[in-house]
């Protein structure tokens, strides 16, 4: 699935959401990056402090990828539905 992240409470929310789905504690995602509970939490709560490496390494850790894309108008005719809803 898709999420659409423009701001950085929305990747602080999907964050959380993904490591929960994953079934992992912060506890548990720390020890796979090699950092405590309190460093996942801090950077959880406020990822745009945090280096933009390690925001990588936690989405790797947890199996999902960042995709940049182009917005595309929501009236153009070659939108998939999945575009058009962003």
């Amino acid at each position: 699935m898709e999420y659409k992240v423009a701001i950085a409470q929305q990747l602080s929310t999907q964050l959380k959401t993904l490591r929960k789905q994953a079934g992992l504690t912060q506890q548990q995602l720390g020890e796979k990056l090699g950092v405590s509970q309190r460093v996942i939490a801090r950077n959880e709560a406020h990822p745009e402090k945090v280096h933009f490496e390690r925001i990588l390494q936690m989405l790797s850790a947890l199996d999902a990828d960042l995709i940049i894309r182009e917005r595309k108008s929501a009236n153009a005719s070659n939108c998939t539905p999945e575009e058009e809803s962003w």
